[in-house]
């Protein structure tokens, strides 16, 4: 029998800035509404909600911000904040202590190094306690309105790996690739484009890949079947990537430790 001739598949596009700009246009004029989801009205409020929104929703976040920034309103209050008062207001955003210590440690850095303002600098930002590089770019990009660089959360990631701008999990490699593709000016605004686009539209278990306004500039090989509503065996869109907190590890080092040398758990007789 001879074989069928296959059709050759399709280079994918490569990353350009010209390519760039069109998707960012595009989801600029399909999303005009984007913006920081957190709720805030000066830059200590969005660095301490941008602390809580590590693991948990930005409306949970916004649920729980308003009572603890009424009880401490600035640095120099959080500062000096009961560790215990602070962990029982932000208990439903998850990891609430280790998050207490984060926002009462960022809050003492303040005081302590920048007489309890925030600076407008990412060399004096990241050095504060619980400010990472993604906060540090939330930050100065929204509330000052400084391009230092590109957030790059869990939806940037997935949203640039499928259309195929990036081809890393690394957010520090993804940030790198951004900043070479997209002008500074629109740095900040590619972030807020991305998280929308990923929260609304490209989905992580299910993207609506028949509404989406860049589909015919996505790379992703699974698109055309989510798109036709059936999606194939093998076009599942790949889980979240997996955040090993020290709880789980502590979990799984417990779990480890109950097994024997065979491998197996033993089951308690009932």
């Amino acid at each position: 029998m001879v074989p069928r001739p296959t059709k050759p598949l399709s280079p994918k596009p490569r990353p350009t800035p010209q390519r760039a700009r069109r998707i960012l246009d595009l989801l600029e004029r399909a999303h005009p509404e984007a913006k920081c989801a957190l709720d805030h009205r000066n830059a200590f409020e969005l660095a301490v909600a941008t602390i809580l929104s590590a693991q948990c929703t930005d409306e949970r976040v916004n649920q729980v911000t308003p009572r603890l920034f009424e009880r401490y309103p600035d640095a120099h209050a959080l500062a000096a904040a009961p560790l215990p008062d602070v962990e029982e207001i932000i208990r439903s955003t998850g990891f609430f202590r280790a998050k207490a210590r984060s926002v009462t440690g960022f809050a003492r850095g303040l005081v302590e190094r920048h007489a309890g303002d925030v600076p407008r600098t990412m060399d004096e930002l990241v050095p504060l306690p619980g400010i990472g590089r993604k906060t540090a770019n939330v930050v100065l990009g929204h509330a000052f309105g400084v391009n230092e660089g590109v957030a790059v959360d869990t939806h940037v990631l997935r949203v640039t790996n499928r259309l195929g701008l990036v081809e890393s999990g690394d957010p520090a490699v993804v940030e790198a690739a951004l900043m070479k593709l997209v002008p500074r000016e629109r740095w900040t605004r590619t972030t807020d484009l991305l998280i929308f686009h990923g929260r609304k539209v490209c989905d992580a278990r299910r993207p609506a890949c028949g509404i989406c306004p860049v589909f015919a500039l996505c790379a992703w090989e699974g698109r055309q079947a989510w798109a036709s509503g059936v999606p194939r065996r093998g076009t599942a869109p790949a889980r979240e990537p997996r955040v090993f907190t020290t709880r789980r590890r502590a979990a799984a080092r417990k779990v480890r430790a109950s097994r024997p040398k065979g491998g197996r758990v033993r089951r308690r007789a009932r």
